[in-house]
């Protein structure tokens, strides 16, 4: 407990390359579900203000927003169900702008077996459609891919696909850098590639000797310290903001998130 102590205060208020780190608040719904103010209170204390969220853990809406503005917390993105997105945007929109939040992020598209090409499609429809009506309600619209959407299309892969078909003005993508290592593909190229198509991104990384997967689960346990795993975190962040990331939000999934999490801040705020 003493040493934990000590790696939070240590990384108070951590900036990395002129950017606040925050967190993806499902890192800690284990701790949610037993303590609501006390886990924001130990979030608060590692300094970490900004947040990627959208749920209440079973309060009104009101009164966890009121409990976040009480710790001066900033939701900077809200979760998105894809369903939702093609039927019900009103109350996406309106959750979004009750967090005031900036973005809303869809992180997973329903496929049955392998994802195929006419998810992709009808993906990328869903998302122009809702992403121009998102924007013209003052919100950002990303996609989180899961890496079932690496599968071969044409000369590259079906995330081809979905970035090249959907329209940059509306549509653009959250990189959680696990699940692009994941499938055995490499963040740092991905981010060159598409410069300028990833305002957010999930900070993980995955323990070595993890072995690939492209149906987009994996072990949470596998899920290490920033710095402790193969996904390459230093050589991402000398890039990330150069193509465009805004947002850096730590997600880790695993048991031992609350540990983990100072260790990571001071591992991002040692980075040279």
């Amino acid at each position: 407990m003493k040493k934990l102590i000590l790696l939070i205060a240590l990384v108070s208020f951590v900036r990395v390359a002129g950017q606040d780190i925050g967190v993806q608040l499902y890192s800690f719904r284990h701790q949610f579900e037993k303590d609501i103010p006390g886990t924001l209170d130990k979030i608060k204390a590692m300094g970490i203000t900004k947040l990627e969220g959208g749920g209440s853990y079973g309060l009104t809406q009101p009164e966890f927003k009121n409990m976040l503005e009480a710790r001066k917390m900033k939701v900077i993105s809200v979760g998105a169900d894809y369903n939702q997105l093609k039927t019900d945007l009103q109350s996406i929109i309106g959750n979004a702008k009750a967090y005031g939040a900036k973005y809303v992020v869809c992180f997973w598209i329903p496929h049955n077996g392998a994802f195929t090409l006419d998810n992709a499609r009808e993906a990328v429809e869903v998302f122009n459609n809702a992403g121009k009506i998102l924007k013209d309600n003052g919100l950002n619209f990303c996609y989180h891919p899961h890496g079932y959407e690496f599968g071969a299309w044409e000369n590259g892969d079906l995330f081809d696909y979905l970035l090249t078909k959907s329209n940059p003005a509306y549509v653009n993508f959250e990189m959680d850098v696990f699940w692009i290592k994941q499938p055995g593909k490499d963040p740092v190229a991905l981010l060159e590639k598409y410069s300028g198509r990833f305002p957010l991104m999930h900070l993980k990384d995955r323990k070595p000797g993890t072995p690939n997967s492209q149906d987009g689960h994996a072990d949470v346990e596998s899920n290490v310290v920033l710095g402790q795993g193969d996904v390459g975190i230093a050589a991402i962040m000398k890039v990330a903001k150069k193509h465009g990331v805004k947002h850096f939000f730590i997600e880790d999934e695993s048991s031992r998130s609350l540990e983990q999490v100072p260790v990571s801040l001071s591992f991002l705020k040692n980075l040279k």
